[in-house]
């Protein structure tokens, strides 16, 4: 180990995480693994847990109340990843825990995702993909015609960094560009919708882009899906427990939206069963940060939050809560 922990605990590396970043929490920080659910995580915690001081994660993992709880010396929350809903922000600021996660480095990444899921959607791109491999096209002919994606009205629902992103490669595309945050974001020309059903209701397609945690659950609700309607589209690439996935599979299954691209969903990796048969269905499995240069960086960035927290006791990025 080449970096002293003896200050602020052992490092407990949590959840499945960059395998070049777990290897160098093993040899540069000789940090533990926290072990799967049962009865090896029990004594593994009863063993170690008085002994951690920071905790590597991802949001996909997190550090929720009850392994919080176990770790009475915790100081600090390392993130891989820009969301941090699966950790207990609440708890931690009570205990004095700092969280950090890994903001702006995903942002252009996430915003392409958005992007493609649109145009793919819209134009039925991965269902025309399966007509041909599965030769029917000599047979049966052209595909239905599709819908044009560039002047369509476009509601961006958290117009964060990455909802600002998002914006922007529409706008270039021609397409008016209204939003909905918890308040007016000062310096945009977008139109700003007073709730999630007004903005819905306007657009035609409501491109899901905010944070998650239990502020954001069930946002997006069969009401603001009813207003988008049978002609509108939703795209989500913030997380799946902001909508309500049982009336978003309800309505595209029974024509209540024209179709859906989805990159999150409410119980990852589960995907609804009615969704899969579904061409007007575009679902990919959570991969809007998922290129080699992005995830570089953010691995880059969760070890510079570590030796800052290491050297000095702060993050280079903590998260809002912590500000």
């Amino acid at each position: 180990m080449t970096t002293s922990t003896a200050a602020v605990g052992r490092i407990l590396a949590v959840g499945s995480l960059k395998p070049s970043l777990a290897q160098t929490l093993s040899t540069t920080y000789d940090a533990l693994v926290l072990p799967k659910e049962g009865p090896e995580r029990d004594r593994f915690l009863t063993e170690y847990g008085g002994e951690i001081g920071v905790v590597v994660t991802s949001g996909r993992a997190g550090v929720a109340a009850e392994l919080m709880t176990a770790l009475p010396r915790l100081g600090a929350v390392v993130n891989f990843g820009v969301g941090y809903d699966t950790t207990d922000v609440a708890l931690a600021l009570e205990r004095g825990i700092v969280v950090s996660n890994t903001p702006d480095v995903l942002t252009d990444c996430v915003a392409d995702t958005a992007l493609g899921l649109t145009l793919d959607v819209l134009r039925g791109l991965s269902a025309a993909d399966r007509y041909v491999r599965a030769g029917r096209w000599p047979g049966e002919g052209p595909v239905p015609l599709a819908r044009r994606v560039s002047g369509a009205r476009i509601g961006v629902l958290g117009l964060g960094r990455i909802g600002r992103a998002i914006a922007t490669r529409f706008a270039a595309m021609g397409c008016p560009i209204s939003y909905h945050s918890r308040r007016e974001v000062p310096g945009v020309d977008y139109a700003y919708a007073a709730s999630p059903a007004e903005l819905a209701a306007s657009v035609d397609v409501l491109v899901v882009a905010t944070s998650g945690g239990a502020a954001t659950s069930g946002l997006v609700s069969r009401e603001v899906l009813e207003a988008l309607g049978p002609q509108g589209y939703l795209v989500n690439i913030a997380r799946g427990s902001v909508v309500d996935e049982a009336a978003l599979v309800d309505l595209l299954t029974n024509g209540g939206l024209a179709g859906a691209g989805l990159d999150v969903f409410a119980a990852e990796p589960h995907v609804p069963e009615p969704l899969l048969a579904l061409d007007n269905v575009v679902l990919t499995p959570h991969l809007a940060s998922g290129t080699v240069q992005t995830r570089d960086e953010m691995e880059r960035l969760t070890l510079d939050n570590l030796t800052a927290y290491l050297a000095h006791g702060k993050l280079v990025t903590p998260v809002p809560e912590m500000g």
